[in-house]
């Protein structure tokens, strides 16, 4: 499985989709390593497993580790910086997953300035439609879960992999009512730079 290249990408599997086909496609060369995006309904358990992830390849991988998370992923106080600092890792410049597909460096939240959007892509389809059936499971009623979209004008579905109508048919499987304003066919592009420019910073300094 874990093939001879330089760089090692340690990322949340929200974002395995876009990944995987930049790496087939070769406009990336690296090892793929996920954490299960499922963690995310909870800081502690995304710090408990990616601990555990950057502490085995650290130690296992002879090549440069770089993390693929957004500086929020683990809190807003700028928690995932300083973890990625702690095990000497590059990270991506991004505030979080939208901000990889959109192209980094803080661009989603000029898309969305009043923020009453909700930006979703392959993974974040997945996230949602998974959660919501394990609230149910637990004891949450349809008007709690929807109450946790209230503040939300609308969904803005990223199309990155090219499999929009499947991503819509989801949605509107998944029973969540959130209207889709719009669908933005970006491709992998903006994961892709943000990506190789965190490789490069990674492979310039010994």
């Amino acid at each position: 499985m874990i093939k001879k290249t330089a760089v090692c990408l340690v990322s949340c599997s929200v974002l395995k989709d876009e990944l995987l086909r930049l790496v087939k496609e070769g406009s990336i060369d690296a090892n793929l390593v996920f954490v299960s995006k499922y963690f995310h309904v909870d800081y502690d358990q995304v710090e408990k497993n990616l601990r555990k992830v950057l502490e085995s390849v650290t130690k296992s991988f002879g090549g440069k580790v770089v993390l693929v998370y957004g500086d929020l992923c683990l809190g807003p106080n700028g928690e995932m910086i300083k973890l990625a600092k702690e095990y000497g890792v590059v990270k991506v410049d991004a505030v979080n997953c939208v901000d990889c597909q959109l192209g980094g460096k803080g661009v989603s939240l000029d898309a969305d300035p009043e923020h009453n959007l909700m930006f979703m892509g392959p993974g974040m389809v997945e996230f949602f439609s998974h959660m919501k059936q394990q609230l149910l499971k637990e004891g949450f009623d349809e008007v709690a879960f929807a109450g946790m979209f209230s503040g939300i004008k609308g969904f803005v579905l990223l199309d990155t992999c090219g499999n929009a109508d499947k991503l819509k048919r989801e949605l509107l499987e998944s029973g969540i009512n959130v209207p889709i304003l719009e669908t933005r066919q970006i491709g992998t592009e903006g994961v892709k730079r943000v990506v190789l420019e965190a490789i490069e910073k990674a492979t310039s300094h010994s």
